[in-house]
């Protein structure tokens, strides 16, 4: 153990005055260890700080000396001690452990579903329970009291630290389910002008059949009934109805029109993000009149946790404004981009059976008036006033 940590010298002896040699060595209070000799050769070993002595003694009576210092941790100290920067590195090291291992760095919340992270985490920061906040300020237990105070969502919530990083245990409010008014009187009524389809009447009495022409506001499944004793009783109607019915819909559109477009210049600003600092890494400013920006960050992570300092760069892209006149072809497939999106977005739920297009043109805009047929749910429910 001593050859790893104390710095010793493997010494080979060679010469005619080896006795005298080593006579001298004990005289001068030099101590050497596993000590022996070999033909005409004395081996052992020494403290690195009585070689200078060694080889004066040597020197003086014709000594051949031969030496190798071990590998042990003074000596690796005493190579590196003009690296400053090595030294400088250890110390910083040493520092950031211990200042890591007294503060907030990761903020872990389990259990959550309905509330995301970024409620919780914003209410923890009121709270201080942040990154590079010291530990030993923090009543975890009045916290946990607080952030179900704090969030409606929120039943239980338990915090615990290990170390450095903050554990969140979230349990969720059980959401009370939609009540279905399923008892409520009431009759099933056209909500369009149509001819009636297909009819499904599941509770009530059917008023109209397939084929009949009804106007917006006709019963079409009643929630009253008669019986032959003369009684009127009332239920819930409940069924769907579907009819033809024809929709008009227009969509207009400018010839001349401006745009907001990017010009290929862009300018990026970077910052150092330490815990809850921001330190710029770039120093200037741009001079773009209109711009565009987004933000992206690159964390440092350890064993697959991200820590709280990384970079953080925002990159700033000039835009201008820019007028183009389109021609009736262009404009009309742009607009009837849009009327594909409508059919998309509001007729999923009924079958198109037929489209017609007119165009309408003006000076200034271009319209496309559209006329469907469509095939679709017709019916609505309406509450029964009873007195």
């Amino acid at each position: 153990m001593d050859l790893r940590t104390r710095r010793y010298v493997r010494i080979n002896a060679q010469g005619k005055k080896l006795s005298k040699f080593i006579n001298l060595l004990r005289d001068n209070g030099i101590g050497c260890r596993r000590q022996y000799c070999c033909g005409d050769m004395f081996h052992g070993d020494i403290l690195r700080r009585d070689l200078e002595k060694m080889r004066i003694i040597a020197d003086k009576n014709d000594i051949t000396l031969k030496t190798a210092e071990y590998d042990s941790v003074s000596a690796r100290i005493y190579r590196y001690r003009r690296r400053i920067g090595l030294l400088i590195g250890a110390v910083i090291a040493v520092a950031a452990a211990f200042y890591f291992s007294q503060v907030v760095v990761t903020i872990e919340i389990n259990g959550n579903a309905s509330v995301s992270d970024e409620i919780i985490l914003s209410a923890l920061a009121e709270m201080d329970i942040k990154a590079g906040t010291p530990i030993r300020r923090l009543d975890l237990r009045s916290c946990e009291q607080r952030l179900r105070l704090m969030i409606d969502e929120v039943a239980w919530a338990g915090i615990r630290h290990t170390g450095s990083r903050i554990v969140v245990q979230i349990r969720e409010v059980t959401p009370i389910p939609d009540m279905v008014h399923d008892r409520t009187p009431c009759n099933i009524i056209a909500d369009r002008d149509a001819i009636i389809s297909s009819v499904r009447a599941e509770k009530g009495r059917t008023v109209h059949t397939v084929g009949d022409k009804v106007t917006k506001g006709t019963v079409l499944i009643s929630g009253i009934s008669e019986t032959a004793d003369g009684e009127t009783p009332v239920c819930h109607a409940m069924g769907e109805i579907r009819g033809i019915y024809d929709e008009t819909v227009r969509f207009s559109g400018a010839f001349s029109s401006e745009d907001i477009l990017p010009t290929g210049k862009q300018y990026k600003k970077r910052s150092l993000e330490l815990f809850s600092l921001d330190i710029p890494l770039t120093f200037g400013s741009e001079d773009f009149r209109r711009s565009t920006s987004s933000l992206s960050q690159h964390r440092l992570k350890l064993f697959g946790k991200e820590l709280p300092i990384g970079i953080r760069c925002k990159t700033i892209r000039e835009t201008e404004l820019s007028k183009h006149t389109l021609s009736e072809d262009e404009l009309s497939d742009k607009l009837m981009e849009r009327v594909y999106l409508y059919e998309m977005n509001f007729l999923s739920d009924a079958d198109i059976i037929d489209r017609k297009i007119e165009k309408e043109i003006s000076p200034d805009t271009l319209t496309l008036c559209v006329t469907y047929r469509l095939d679709g749910i017709i019916s609505e429910q309406r509450d029964l006033l009873i007195k």
